[in-house]
Formats: structure tokens, C-alpha cells, sequence
């Protein structure tokens, strides 16, 4: 398989859908914004996936796009690491990580999702510490606060210091099954 047809692959693998309509490139375009918020067009990538039949090459800074929405720095970091032998290549999802120290300033917010249908709004509120904004299908609640430092999606995520009201303090693990994704709300 060339690296391309590999990319497109992975993206649908991260995504836990083929790409087949034009709805679904709207999906994945959204996603790529929410993530990035880097707009691409849908006629952009119904183009790369042969969906609209133009010979084309995608352009680098579109392939950079592609692969920065998998978590890797940019379309040549993809690259060495597709030539990797295949024990040593990084997994798409797993390269996608938020360090919350680094990363996020008081006020950003968040979006946590898990399965079954699990959905958890935050607003971080510095030093590691979340505030729960609003929340479905969880035994998390709107005004839960937590600790965090790290966010590697696909992976279970820690919530430690999870307090709930009046109760004591516990430590929490979400999408412990099939790890969680995220993505920045604006």
C-alpha cells in the first residue's frame, strides 16, 4: 500500500468510519477543525479519497494537515515513520496527546468522549484542575472538579482528585474499555 492510501486508511481507522459520502468528508472536515482549527474543503478531500475523480496530488500542506490531525508533527514525520518496521511505528491515535501543562491556559475547554455515547465538557481552570461544564451518559456531573495532566487519546484517561459535591475525593477512570478522544471547544 503507497503512503498516501496508508494515510487515508489510518485517518479512517482514528475516525471508526470509512469515508464514503459527501456527509461523511463534512464529518471529517468538522473534526479536522476541531482539532486543528484548520478549515479544509470537502471538495479537498473528496479529491485525496478518489470520491471526486480529478488527477490531482494532494499538496504538502494539505498532507501536512492530515497527518497533524493524527498527531504527528507534520507529512515528513509520517513518512519516517511509515518506513519504520512495522513493530516500531507509532500508532496514529496514540501520538495524539494533550499535556494540560503545556498545552492549555485557564479558561480553554474541552471535549471528552468515550464509549458507550459518553460525552463530558471542561473548562480548565489552571494547575491542572477541570471544572465540568455539562456532561451525557456519565457519572460525572456538571460542577465536578478533577485533576488532569495528561490526555493521550485512545488510551483510559485518569481523572484523579474527582470531587463530587460533599463526597470524599476518588480517583476516576473514563473509557476505560476503549480510551478517549478529545477535541478543543471554542
Amino acid at each position: 500500500m503507497n503512503t498516501t492510501a496508508q494515510l487515508l486508511t489510518d485517518i479512517e481507522t482514528a475516525l471508526g468510519k470509512k469515508l464514503h459520502t459527501p456527509k461523511d468528508f463534512d464529518f471529517l472536515r468538522e473534526r479536522i477543525y476541531a482539532r486543528l482549527h484548520i478549515l479544509v474543503s470537502r471538495t479537498t478531500l473528496m479529491r485525496i479519497w478518489g470520491y471526486v475523480c480529478e488527477d490531482v496530488k494532494p499538496r504538502k500542506s494539505t498532507l501536512d494537515v492530515l497527518t497533524q490531525f493524527l498527531g504527528y508533527q507534520d507529512w515528513d514525520e509520517y513518512l519516517h515513520n511509515s518506513q519504520l518496521p512495522k513493530e516500531q511505528q507509532s500508532s496514529p491515535v496514540l501520538t495524539r496527546r494533550l499535556s494540560v501543562a503545556r498545552s492549555l491556559t485557564r479558561g480553554d475547554r474541552l471535549r471528552l468522549m468515550w464509549q458507550p455515547g459518553r460525552v463530558c465538557d471542561v473548562e480548565y481552570t489552571g494547575d491542572l484542575l477541570f471544572r465540568v461544564i455539562s456532561s451525557a451518559n456519565t457519572r460525572i456531573h456538571e460542577g465536578d472538579t478533577f485533576e488532569c495532566s495528561l490526555i493521550i487519546e485512545g488510551e483510559p484517561l485518569y481523572l484523579d482528585n474527582l470531587k463530587q459535591g460533599n463526597r470524599p475525593t476518588i480517583a476516576y477512570v473514563c473509557g476505560k474499555k476503549s480510551g478517549v478522544l478529545f477535541e478543543y471547544l471554542l
